[in-house]
């Protein structure tokens, strides 16, 4: 044989024999460092995982906190306010320049003159003149009442969607240098109704005297919402504190923006179950006014006999009922 094949022989041979070695040797060391790498990077990322949840747990538990107790001062403060205080509320929410006393003798004098009404249709048709004084009642307070709160939720709303805007002005004004009063002074000159209304009354407090802090506390009353109190406790704070106003009411405006763009696509979801709750609770009244068009001797034993009065006040008890759980169905907090 070739000495110089046998050379490469034995040589490839011990290269072999050496490494073979050198991995047996080896191999379970590098097994355990590969595992035990492994698990540091899966309890590493584990933890990591776990404090990042534990960050947003504690995100979430401060901000339930601080919603909590918001809600818990406004409860507070609703057990203190009598009930003349809340009417008042009401109104100026409502935005009613008139005073409560003027508001409940309207109501009165609304009261007798559906009595007298209604006193006058019994004698005609032969009605039941104990339900004159429910009648009156309902017709006197509780239409005035309705329309007040119905009046006051669609200023609220419209007063919401264009508070936005109003901050979008603060925030350019206080980038620009202007100082925060001649901003609010520019929102009360060129906003629209019923933007500028609030402002304007801040901004004529502020000129009495009145700091910023106790007329937002002021305006709170006339239009009592979560946007304008956010914007209360932000100023608030910029005052005590310091810090860039501008980009906090920056943030705050894009806040208030996610926030109405949530309670749109909340109402866009439960349109349809609003929709089927007004049609079921107004087809009993269509039903009666339907049959009291087409044959009104049939449907009068409702109106003229006992039992028919027990019948129609018991239709109206389960009727309510059935309209206040609908509304609790479909009435979602944002």
């Amino acid at each position: 044989m070739d000495p110089n094949l046998l050379i490469m022989l034995v040589a490839g041979g011990g290269i072999l024999t050496m490494s073979l070695l050198v991995f047996l040797l080896f191999a379970p060391r590098m097994g355990v460092r590969a595992k035990t790498k492994r698990r540091v990077s899966v309890i590493t990322e584990g933890g990591e995982r776990r404090s990042r949840s534990g960050r947003r747990d504690k995100q979430r538990s401060r901000k339930r906190d601080i919603q909590q107790r918001l809600k818990d001062a406004e409860s507070a403060k609703k057990k203190d306010e009598t009930a003349a205080q809340r009417y008042r509320k009401m109104l100026r929410s409502a935005g009613f320049s008139i005073s409560l006393q003027q508001f409940l003798l309207t109501c009165a004098v609304l009261s007798v003159v559906s009595a007298i009404g209604y006193l006058g249709m019994a004698y005609l048709f032969d009605l039941k003149a104990f339900v004159t004084i429910p009648f009156a009642l309902t017709v006197g307070f509780g239409f005035p009442l309705f329309f007040v709160k119905w009046k006051g939720k669609r200023r609220i709303n419209r007063f919401t969607l264009l508070f936005a805007d109003a901050i979008d002005v603060i925030v350019r004004g206080v980038r620009s240098g202007l100082p925060i009063g001649e901003c609010l002074n520019m929102i009360a000159r060129e906003s629209p109704e019923p933007v500028n209304g609030v402002f304007q009354e801040i901004v004529e407090a502020q000129r009495l005297g009145v700091t910023v802090e106790q007329a937002l506390a002021r305006a709170q009353e006339t239009m009592p919402t979560p946007e304008l109190r956010f914007f209360a406790i932000v100023l608030t704070i910029q005052a005590q504190t310091g810090g860039n106003l501008a980009e906090t009411l920056s943030n705050l405006s894009s806040v208030l923006r996610a926030r109405k763009k949530m309670r749109d696509k909340v109402q866009a979801l439960s349109s349809e179950a609003k929709t089927s709750a007004m049609i079921i609770g107004a087809l009993p009244f269509l039903i009666t006014g339907v049959l009291a068009l087409i044959n009104f001797e049939y449907i009068s034993l409702l109106f003229t006999e006992d039992l028919g009065n027990i019948l129609v006040l018991g239709s109206f008890i389960w009727m309510g009922m059935g309209v206040f759980i609908m509304k609790q169905m479909i009435n979602f907090e944002i």
